[in-house]
């Protein structure tokens, strides 16, 4: 990915480079469903820090873990209206709570590197797998050689497994295995969103990454799609096998405009 391309995503929401809070945080999802509870869907960046930090509604025991809780959050998801991504992820939050861990999945991966490089490998483990931490470990160890002492390594694998499993694509405390997710239409509007976002139109939005993760064929895609349009999170249409998908209100005029330049760019 070029540097460019990488600069206009980062004003869509994205985040890259070679750091992410999975190196001391699972992606919080329970801390999520509680701060999300707890604030409006209007709520600005300032509410929610005063929410986390001044109101302690995460139940940290110090000023100091609530300040830490904060900040990774704050990667993770932004935490800001500003940030189209996470706009997405509070107008979709409330309206299926069964599709949230799989919304929080998809934010969490857009804005953590060391979490995304993770996705091939596990997308790649056929159901039933047995997925021990070693071999996580072992995948890290070997996407990035020399990186992690043992004991970060060992960390790192435990959040990142801990990610896949909050998000139903692994399963099991003790012995974890690969397992499929359960497919919502909230989730299939968040992902064909982020498809939309990097630039994607048409048939081509269905062909993202960002839509394996849901595992499921593609008419089941096609037809979670249709379902999020009916109930008002999309516009699908789709006549004589051409797709079209529409946001209206995910963007602003200025970030369409970003977006567009994203299109043209490899």
């Amino acid at each position: 990915m070029t540097e460019l391309r990488q600069a206009l995503l980062t004003q869509l929401g994205f985040r890259f480079g070679i750091n992410g809070p999975h190196a001391a945080r699972t992606m919080m999802l329970d801390d999520l469903r509680v701060l999300m509870a707890n604030t409006q869907p209007q709520a600005s960046r300032a509410d929610y820090v005063a929410a986390v930090v001044d109101s302690n509604v995460l139940g940290k025991p110090t000023r100091k873990a609530r300040e830490l809780a904060l900040r990774h959050m704050a990667t993770l998801y932004a935490l800001d209206p500003h940030n189209p991504i996470f706009r997405a992820l509070r107008h979709l939050w409330l309206l299926n709570e069964a599709a949230q861990p799989m919304l929080a999945l998809a934010v969490a991966l857009a804005r953590d590197p060391l979490l995304r490089s993770t996705q091939p490998f596990v997308l790649a483990q056929p159901a039933g797998t047995p997925m021990p931490r070693d071999i996580i470990e072992n995948f890290l160890n070997t996407s990035y050689p020399e990186r992690f002492s043992p004991a970060s390594l060992k960390s790192f694998a435990q959040n990142v497994a801990g990610t896949w499993t909050a998000a139903g694509l692994l399963q099991g405390r003790v012995r974890k295995s690969r397992s499929l997710p359960k497919a919502h239409p909230e989730s299939i509007a968040m992902l064909l969103f982020l498809s939309f976002v990097e630039g994607r139109t048409g048939q081509r939005l269905f062909s993202s990454e960002w839509l394996s993760l849901l595992c499921v064929t593609q008419d089941e895609l096609e037809s979670l799609a249709g379902t999020a349009s009916h109930r008002g999170l999309l516009v699908f249409m789709n006549a004589g096998g051409v797709k079209e998908l529409r946001f209206p209100g995910y963007l602003t005029s200025e970030e369409e405009q970003i977006r567009q330049e994203v299109s043209h760019v490899v």
